[in-house]
């Protein structure tokens, strides 16, 4: 329990996902505690084309009205969450689907009224992903929270909430020694297209503050200073490559480190 890792699937890298899979039952044999917190965002916006229901986003977050949040709820915490949690228990492994909603695990409050229903984590409840844990099982988590702070009277129990803060926000929870994005991309670039191996805090903060650092990668960077501030491990790699999350694990080969600082600074 106290070398845990949280994984966080992007929903870019689904269809390469059956490596990861296989490195997540791999890992879990032996005997290392894992938490899967996944995406699946575009995912829901083909639901949601079906439905004849507009996507909306606004930097980066999807603007959540409530059939929107319908959609989001079923996609994520239903389809998407047990296809994964299936496919690592017919592999051999033993995963169990879950949801912030589950057990309170995540609370949430609305982060923007012109957002809707999008959610701020603002507490977590680990105790449903430590019972699991102990039991052998690798928590598979959908980005869905509890709307339980400042709800209206009549307002949906339910919010969707981005993926990567709810993973720098289990990290710091269960005390986690390693967090890992498997990622589209190679890892965080500088301006002139490099991946950079080790990234200092201070200097991730500047390169959003510039812009160097944008979109989708904001977020998780943010996730990744989080749980360093909670002495975690913070890993930013391309989970695109067959058994990224396997190599990773047992070599640590490419992508990006976010660590606090760097040698004689």
């Amino acid at each position: 329990m106290k070398n845990i890792t949280v994984i966080k699937i992007g929903g870019s890298t689904f269809s390469s996902r059956d490596t990861t899979i296989e490195d997540i039952v791999s890992l879990q044999k032996k005997d290392k505690p894992l938490v899967v917190v996944h995406g699946g965002g575009s995912t829901v916006t083909g639901w949601l084309n079906r439905q004849g229901i507009t996507t909306k986003f606004v930097r980066g977050e999807r603007v959540t009205d409530l059939p929107s949040l319908e959609v989001v709820t079923a996609v994520l915490a239903g389809l998407v969450n047990k296809e994964i949690t299936a496919a690592v228990n017919i592999r051999g492994g033993r995963a169990v689907g879950i949801s912030g909603v589950d057990g309170s695990l995540i609370e949430s409050r609305m982060k923007d009224k012109d957002m809707g229903y999008v959610g701020l984590v603002e507490k977590v409840n680990p105790a449903i992903l430590e019972v699991l844990l102990k039991d052998g099982f690798v928590p598979v988590v959908s980005p869905v929270s509890l709307y339980s702070l400042d709800r209206p009277v009549g307002a949906p129990g339910i919010m969707n909430v981005n993926g990567d803060p709810i993973a720098g926000e289990l990290v710091a929870a269960l005390g986690a020694k390693r967090l890992i994005f498997l990622t589209d991309v190679e890892g965080i670039k500088d301006k002139s297209g490099n991946i950079i191996s080790q990234l200092a805090k201070k200097e991730a903060e500047a390169m959003i503050a510039s812009g160097v650092i944008d979109g989708g990668m904001i977020p998780k960077v943010n996730a990744c200073i989080k749980a360093l501030n909670a002495g975690a491990i913070t890993r930013i790699i391309d989970g695109r490559k067959p058994h990224a999350l396997l190599k990773e694990v047992e070599n640590g080969d490419g992508g990006t480190t976010i660590i606090k600082l760097k040698r004689g600074v």
